[in-house]
Order: structure tokens, then C-alpha cells, then sequence
């Protein structure tokens, strides 16, 4: 089987994390703009192939494509045990849209997370859409794919992490939740639906994102890019190498 990683940002950081690629298909009618990542498979050892954009679009899945896709093996989960080391871990319960998927990793990645969390069943896996809306994050985040986040919850809690979900009711907010400060997981539910009931009953606490707009919630995506760099903030913010500083 072939996963294909399309477009151009996603492609290239594949190249630059040094990720197996079978080869990279770039459309007949591309001109100077992909010389570079050209240039760059060829170096890192990776086959360049010319064809014709319904091919690329096939390839994809229909997913845009930029006129460069990768086609890779299948993806490869990580073990929840072998996540690196990281105060931060984010765990997804039931996001169920691959680009939200995509958008959640792409912020978790920024924000210097050891690893993504997302459920086996009724619940987005890594796909060409969830690649293109990473913008390459898929390619250095590592994923554990686990059957119960309430058992991945509890891994997790044995490893030193608290965990904390997003929840519209919740009465903290993420600038006033204490669990945030220490090695957390950062758990965010599904589109609509948000916490599972039973993940909602195994966390250690509740924040919200607050509202000051007529509006009553965000997306996934946003929510959890805002109760990430929290985080962030709260650590002191990146330093220059990408690791997360100590607060003072």
C-alpha cells in the first residue's frame, strides 16, 4: 500500500526529516517553483517522477496537491511508550475530521509537544488530507494510535502527566487552570460532540477557552492552538533551538 503525502510544504519537511519515501511525483506542467524540493529528493535518494495531473490527482486522493506528491509507505504509528521526552502531549477524543487532525498537529508540533494522541475507532487517522493540513508536522510529531484514550489517559498519569480536556462548562479557564503548569496532556473532543463521557469523567480537570464574542465556541483546531500555547506561555515560551524554556 501507498500513503501519499501531498503538496509542497508537506513534501519538502518529509525530505528534511529524512522520512522513507518511495518517490516523489511532480506534474508535467510544474516549472521553477519545485526545482528546489526536486533537487532535494534527488539528494536525499528519493526517485523523481514526471506525470500528468490526473495521475497526481489520483495519487492524492483528490486532496490539492500543488503538483508534488510523495508517495510514501504506510504510516507508521508510534508506541504511546516511545513518545519523547515532553511536558506536553496532546490527546485527541473523537476528532473525527482529518484536516482538523492535520491543524491540531501542525499546532502541536509548534508548540514543542512529545507526541499526538488519537483514537482507533470513531475518531480521523493520518490521511493525505490530515499531511496536507499539517503542512509537514506529520512528518516529526510522532502519533500513537491507541484502542481507549481512557487507558492511554491513565498510561500517561503512571508517567507523571495530568490531564486536562477542553470543555465549554468547564468554570476554569485556560489562563487560570494550575494543571496546566505542570506535564500535561491537553485533551480535546470531537467536532460537536466534544468530551467522550468517560474521558470526560477520567481527567484530572476542565478548562475553557473564554468567549468574548457573541459566538459560544471554536473549532477543534483553534481551541486547542490556544490551550497550547498557553503552555507555551506559561513555560517561558520556545527557545531559538524549538525547545521550551523553563519559567522563571
Amino acid at each position: 500500500m501507498t500513503h501519499a503525502i501531498p503538496g509542497r510544504g508537506p513534501v519538502a519537511e518529509a525530505l528534511r526529516a529524512g522520512r522513507a519515501l518511495r518517490e516523489v511525483v511532480v506534474d508535467t506542467r510544474a516549472g521553477d517553483a519545485v526545482d528546489g524540493l526536486v533537487a532535494a529528493a534527488r539528494a536525499a535518494g528519493v526517485s523523481v517522477r514526471r506525470a500528468e495531473r490526473a495521475d497526481l490527482d489520483q495519487l492524492s486522493g483528490g486532496v490539492l496537491h500543488q503538483g508534488v506528491v510523495a508517495a510514501a509507505p504506510p504510516f507508521r504509528y508510534t508506541p504511546l511508550a516511545d513518545f519523547v521526552e515532553s511536558p506536553l502531549v496532546v490527546v485527541l477524543d473523537g476528532v473525527t475530521d482529518p484536516q482538523n487532525l492535520g491543524a491540531i498537529a501542525r499546532s502541536a508540533e509548534a508548540a514543542g509537544a512529545g507526541g499526538l494522541v488519537i483514537r482507533e475507532r470513531r475518531g480521523a487517522s493520518v490521511t493525505p488530507a490530515a499531511e496536507k493540513a499539517s503542512a509537514g508536522a506529520l512528518s516529526w510529531l510522532p502519533v500513537a494510535m491507541v484502542p481507549n484514550v481512557v487507558r492511554a489517559l491513565a498510561d500517561l498519569r503512571e508517567r507523571g502527566f495530568w490531564s486536562v480536556g477542553l470543555a465549554g462548562e468547564a468554570v476554569d479557564t485556560v489562563w487560570d487552570a494550575p494543571l496546566l503548569d505542570g506535564p500535561v496532556a491537553v485533551v480535546i473532543g470531537g467536532e460537536g460532540s466534544g468530551l467522550s463521557r468517560l474521558v470526560r469523567e477520567r481527567v484530572d480537570a476542565l478548562a475553557r477557552i473564554p468567549m468574548a464574542g457573541s459566538m459560544t465556541s471554536l473549532n477543534a483546531s483553534a481551541a486547542s492552538a490556544v490551550a497550547l500555547f498557553e503552555v507555551v506561555r506559561r513555560r517561558g515560551g520556545p527557545a531559538r533551538d524549538g525547545a521550551v524554556r523553563p519559567a522563571h
